[in-house]
């Protein structure tokens, strides 16, 4: 299903991937791409693609930002995510609220290294932050949507994040995932809970 789910994405929808892939770079001079390490199945760490929506030397970008800001600190500690995040492009801005930021995934899908569905694929500086659930996170391919993204996405503290992560896996279904994969559709278009 991830395969034929991956490949008709590029049948069907390819001009709308060389549509955002032109606008980024017309938007940031490029490189169009940007790959990050995650860690998947097993906790095996894999490329994660993406759009680039961030503009370059992001992190230090976020370190001096978040050393300048105690509030903002306290808001990433927590959500691991920013309001005003100075980090993102105008492009960026646009692609993010409707996820199409992470287009590329679907190449990591044809990899095998992600599902359509399943957890949300964790940077390795997150992984302290799954405690004990960090097995239910292992136990399965990390997705390009899950339970989190379509339950309040952005506007959960992380904690909440690894909790739906958790439930997933408990309660993993084919028809849990049709419904995650239904309800996601209305959470791109809507842009609810978007960064």
């Amino acid at each position: 299903m991830d395969v034929v789910g991956a490949l008709s994405f590029f049948i069907f929808l390819g001009p709308l991937y060389l549509l955002v892939a032109a606008a980024v770079l017309v938007g940031t001079g490029g490189p169009v791409h940007y790959w990050q390490t995650r860690l998947g199945q097993g906790g095996r760490p894999f490329r994660c693609y993406k759009f680039r929506s961030m503009v370059k030397e992001a992190d230090r970008v976020l370190e001096r930002h978040l050393e300048s800001d105690p509030a903002a600190r306290v808001r990433w500690d927590k959500f691991q995510k920013l309001d005003n995040d100075p980090r993102i492009t105008r492009v960026g801005r646009v692609i993010r609220r409707w996820s199409l930021d992470e287009l590329p995934q679907f190449f990591n899908v044809l990899k095998g290294d992600m599902s359509l569905v399943g957890p949300r694929p964790c940077m390795v500086r997150q992984r302290s932050m799954y405690g004990r659930s960090w097995p239910y996170y292992c136990h399965m391919r990390p997705g390009i949507t899950g339970l989190w993204q379509v339950s309040g996405r952005n506007r959960l503290p992380y904690a909440d994040r690894v909790a739906l992560d958790t439930r997933y896996v408990e309660e993993w279904s084919l028809r849990l995932d049709m419904e995650i994969l239904a309800r996601t559709l209305w959470v791109v278009l809507s842009g609810d809970g978007s960064s």
